[in-house]
């Protein structure tokens, strides 16, 4: 009896040594995953894209809606002149530039459709289209020059939620503004090379 137990023992010993190394050596033959790095033009272009997203999340923090327009109109300005051209090294399969660009056209849509609104919350609606589209825009160009978190409120239009773009964890609301400064969390975040 004493036999059998011991191998079986010896036996459940050894199954359990070879799965490991068998996970080891999975883990080890994984390969690594190389980010090429894309140009300065590049990288210049898509910090004017977030720059000009953060001015307009500021101005529907402190509820201007002048500031607002007027940062619309460079985030407008700074989608359409991309340079998603840049990326032809690095998009061998053409899907990354065509994908971008339907993000950049809906940023800009939405953009000249904030332009549009005179109302602070239609601008707010405005805001969250944009912000979506911005977030999938930096995922597909993979553009991590400076980690981009996305930040969710809950509790915007009506309980529904809302996400926004932050260079920062510091939660500013610009569905609420003054309203609810604080309301939100960091949901996501996006920095890959």
């Amino acid at each position: 009896m004493n036999k059998v137990m011991y191998c079986i023992a010896v036996i459940f010993l050894f199954a359990c040594n070879s799965n490991e190394k068998k996970q080891e050596a999975t883990t080890e033959e994984a390969p690594v995953v190389k980010v090429a790095s894309y140009s300065a033009a590049f990288d210049a272009s898509f910090e004017n894209v977030l720059n000009g997203y953060y001015a307009l999340r500021d101005a529907l923090v402190a509820g201007d809606t002048a500031a607002a327009n007027k940062a619309a109109g460079l985030l407008v300005q700074s989608a359409d002149e991309l340079k998603l051209d840049e990326l032809k090294a690095v998009d061998t399969s053409n899907i990354i530039i065509p994908t971008a660009k339907t993000y950049t056209g809906s940023i800009s849509s939405e953009g000249k459709g904030l332009l549009g609104e005179s109302n602070i919350e239609e601008k707010r609606k405005a805001f969250q289209m944009i912000s979506g589209n911005l977030f999938d825009l930096t995922r597909t160009v993979r553009f991590s020059k400076e980690k981009v978190y996305l930040l969710h409120c809950p509790m915007a239009f009506n309980n529904t939620g809302a996400d926004w773009l932050s260079n920062s964890t510091e939660i500013k609301n610009p569905y609420f503004g003054d309203k609810m400064l604080t309301c939100g969390a960091v949901k996501d975040s996006v920095v890959l090379r």
